[in-house]
């Protein structure tokens, strides 16, 4: 690849993650303004959780089916009408009858659980064929940082859009967000239409085979008509297959219990702290998180640029258990200023953990990295879901600490589990390349020997000093 279309690739996704960072702002000004509204319409709690509830199922079920979208549809062709089909749920919002705002919300609400999902799915799965080989972390850390940045402005911009332009403003904004970054799909290098066909599958045939043959059945002449029954299953087959993948998974649904946790938990915290402002600790607790996540999105880059190399697995696992670890002390009812550094180290956590688990993830071959990305996100929105049913129930009759920490505990313990995991397998593989290359030495003497006496004794140091290197390498 020339330096002229690198920059060309990176300019390009840098204008895709800019949509991407405007749409998250949507998103989560979305969040509080659509959860305000239901209440306001329906003047019910349950309304409320049945609507979240819907949500996730949605998104739940989109991680099931993005395998079978992606085979039948191009990448660039999900990514723009995921956003189109959000805009287009916030019009008919808008222009609904009142009689209809009820039902139509949530038809809103599936819309956008399903469509949110399947874009991120696409998104991270084909971030390896927008950026290259090894640009992986850089372009994880930029999608992370553009994420919490706008994660931060929505949250704290919703209750001024709400109060002073109403809902019907935010939800047009809202709707723009997904716009812009439509436009920026749209000028994404990568086909548009129905795609991994014919063009496709010249490139990509021989990686499909090496990866079981779980795309090759969906390829020219019988795509999507496989039983949709078996998709899971293979799915879930492909994925056994890889070391410890099934566990990294699973740790990253027992993480997202984790999360919902202590996000049911702050309002509930802050409360205790100071009844008469209580968004006072969520919202600065929040802004701090956010500060760490972009800090250490850019400590990642200049190390992933300086050695060439990403955190991985093993900083997935690490991070869990760090992150966890702070977002128990959050709720330990230190001092201010302790507390703002533990909201900066969670933050900096997550966006560790973040980035080293989509990176991981995006070195499988391409369909089994969207299986990956698909069951990840079934797993996240079930995890997720579960946790805010059992922890509203629990923070009735607990406190925050007691339940945020029997839940992020839960995600500790399973990290420990995977980090001993990961340290075995690298000490395995270790082992197995050093006892090739001893047995490859004896070999090589033998060879140079019968060469003559003036090169044997070069010729040992070589081969040693060459395979001692590759077992450091590996």
């Amino acid at each position: 690849m020339t330096s002229g279309t690198a920059a060309l690739q990176e300019r390009r996704y840098r204008i895709l993650v800019t949509g991407y960072a405007i749409s998250s702002y949507g998103t989560f000004l979305n969040v509080v303004a659509l959860s305000l509204y239901v209440y306001a319409v329906t003047d019910r709690a349950l309304a409320v959780g049945v609507f979240m509830a819907v949500r996730l199922a949605a998104g739940f079920v989109a991680g099931l089916a993005a395998a079978a979208v992606l085979a039948r549809w191009s990448a660039k062709g999900v990514m723009f009408w995921a956003n189109v089909a959000q805009a287009a749920a916030l019009l008919l919002l808008v222009l609904a009858p009142d009689g209809f705002r009820t039902g139509t919300l949530f038809a809103v609400s599936a819309v956008v659980g399903a469509s949110g999902t399947l874009f991120m799915v696409t998104l991270r799965s084909s971030i390896p064929d927008m950026v290259g080989e090894g640009r992986h972390t850089w372009a994880n850390s930029l999608m992370v940082s553009g994420r919490s940045m706008a994660m931060v402005a929505g949250f704290a911009s919703s209750g001024v859009v709400v109060s002073l332009l109403g809902y019907t403003a935010a939800f047009l904004v809202d709707m723009a967000t997904f716009l812009v970054c439509a436009l920026t799909v749209l000028l994404l290098p990568m086909p548009m239409g129905p795609a991994r066909g014919n063009e496709e599958k010249g490139s990509q045939g021989k990686e499909a085979e090496d990866s079981q043959g779980s795309q090759e059945e969906e390829g020219a002449d019988g795509q999507g008509r496989r039983d949709g029954r078996r998709r899971v299953p293979a799915a879930l087959v492909a994925l056994g297959a890889v070391p410890v993948l099934g566990l990294m998974v699973a740790l990253r649904g027992i993480d997202a219990l984790g999360s919902s946790s202590h996000n049911a938990a702050l309002p509930v915290y802050s409360t205790e702290l100071d009844a008469d402002n209580p968004a006072v600790f969520v919202s600065v607790f929040w802004c701090v998180w956010a500060l760490g996540n972009v800090l250490v999105q850019q400590v990642l880059q200049r190390y992933t640029k300086r050695t060439g190399r990403s955190v991985g697995a093993l900083g997935f696992g690490l991070g869990t258990i760090a992150m966890s670890g702070t977002f128990i002390l959050a709720f330990a009812g230190l001092p201010w200023a302790a507390t703002v550094l533990v909201a900066l180290l969670a933050g900096a956590a997550d966006g560790l953990t973040e980035v080293s688990y989509t990176s991981h993830l995006q070195t499988l071959p391409s369909p089994l990295r969207t299986h990956a990305f698909g069951l990840s996100a079934t797993v996240e929105n079930l995890g997720f879901g579960v946790g805010m049913i059992v922890v509203a129930a629990a923070l009735d009759v607990f406190t925050p600490l007691s339940v945020v920490g029997v839940a992020h505990g839960a995600a500790i313990v399973l990290a420990l589990v995977y980090v001993a995991r990961v340290l075995r397998g690298r000490g395995a593989a270790q082992a197995q390349e050093a006892r090739e290359a001893q047995e490859a030495v004896p070999e090589s003497e033998e060879r140079e020997g019968k060469n003559g006496k003036g090169e044997s004794g070069a010729g040992p140091a070589r081969g040693g000093h060459r395979d001692g290197a590759e077992v450091s390498g590996g």
